[in-house]
């Protein structure tokens, strides 16, 4: 790789002429948590920060015996988490939590404050947690690294707390802006689940709708048929979708079911509902919807998403979707075709508005990836 003007090639990649690569002993003392046993824990006391608290849960177990002092964790503190699963748990993080006392398999991270910021070595381990989980042992998704490999690893710092700063700044606010755009769309899927409730069991009626509402058994409102097998060595690639358990995965140069058509996972993957308005072909592993019997075809999609089709499942092992249960499952209509087709109208602009937040959400995902890769690298300066 040809060397950029001012930069120079070091054993961690190329960087700026002026940055330095350093150890990760060289800027902080990583302290080991302890091992509380079970028969430690109480009910009141000082929380326990174990590793699932690390990811979100509120649930603790309490200590109120003697400890050491340097056991404690205050709101703020930089962690890192050496063994946990691959790409949630395990790398760093920053406690939010209350007062709390560190368990084992975390190290509590005391930095150095003449050699780096803590908010921007939290950022460069996030860049550098990757790498570890490859140098890392154990399974594939359950990983861990041990102290002293830990702090040979390499990373490149920046020469002043200024550029410090400003990088862990402008990767803080990304970070703010996936966390608003993560909240809001967890609203919004909330408050559409809250409104598949009420609108497809008729508890609250749209306006200019009236009459009672029927009940019938899904045999005699979208009955269903297993799909049609397709092997891989037959697969054409072509228009029209082949929707297996778990969504639409590839496309074949024929069809066998005319769109629109709902289709659910028959046997491993039972619970994912899949709507597609083009021609298609349900794979073997699918059960699709053979008739509406007059009903609005994405109103029996909706139907089928809100029904929890999980809970027809039988057998041990790979479990299997029990067509006759479902059959057999009563649910309650609108009086009018009418009604269906505006509910689902509802309900597909929620859809509409879910997906576009998801796109911004992966966007916004994938720009931060590119901001590290070019900020803790110094490729961009912002001082």
């Amino acid at each position: 790789m040809e060397l950029k003007p001012g930069y120079k090639q070091t054993e961690v990649g190329m960087i700026p002429e002026d940055w330095e690569v350093r150890s990760i002993d060289d800027v902080c003392r990583l302290i080991n948590g302890r091992g509380f046993k079970p028969f430690e824990w109480q009910k009141t006391g000082l929380p326990i920060i174990r590793i699932q608290n690390l990811n979100g849960s509120d649930e603790f177990n309490y200590y109120t015996g003697t400890y050491d002092r340097k056991l404690e964790v205050e709101p703020g503190q930089l962690l890192f988490a050496w063994s946990g699963s691959r790409g949630t748990s395990f790398g760093p993080h920053i406690w939010q939590g209350p007062l709390g006392l560190l368990n084992y398999h975390t190290w509590k991270v005391e930095t150095y404050d003449s050699e780096v910021t803590k908010e921007f070595f939290h950022h460069a381990l996030r860049q550098l947690t990757t790498f570890i989980e490859g140098k890392a042992h154990g399974a594939s998704a359950l990983v861990h690294t041990q102290k002293w490999e830990m702090e040979a690893f390499e990373f490149p710092l920046p020469p002043t707390k200024a550029e410090q700063e400003a990088i862990a700044e402008a990767l803080s606010d990304t970070d703010a802006l996936i966390e608003a755009l993560e909240q809001l769309l967890s609203k919004k899927r909330h408050v559409k689940q809250g409104a598949m409730q009420v609108l497809l069991t008729g508890k609250k009626r749209l306006p200019g709708f009236s009459g009672e509402w029927k009940t019938r058994p899904m045999v005699r409102v979208a009955p269903l048929q297993r799909g049609f097998d397709l092997p891989t060595s037959k697969l054409r690639h072509g228009p029209y979708p082949v929707v297996y358990s778990n969504g639409v995965l590839n496309h074949h140069a024929a069809f066998q079911v005319k769109g629109p058509g709902v289709i659910t996972g028959r046997s491993g993957t039972i619970g994912t509902v899949t709507f597609v308005e083009e021609n298609f072909w349900p794979h073997n592993t699918s059960l699709w919807v053979t008739s509406f019997e007059s009903n609005h075809p994405k109103y029996v999609y909706y139907l089928y998403t809100q029904i929890g089709l999980d809970r027809f499942a039988t057998g041990s092992g790979v479990p299997t979707l029990n067509r006759n249960d479902v059959h057999a499952f009563k649910v309650r209509l609108p009086p009018s075709f009418e009604e269906q087709a505006t509910i689902a109208t509802v309900l597909s602009d929620m859809d509409a508005e879910i997906a576009a937040l998801e796109a911004k959400l992966a966007k916004a995902r994938q720009l931060k990836q590119g901001m590290m890769q070019e900020l803790l690298t110094g490729r961009i300066r912002l001082v």
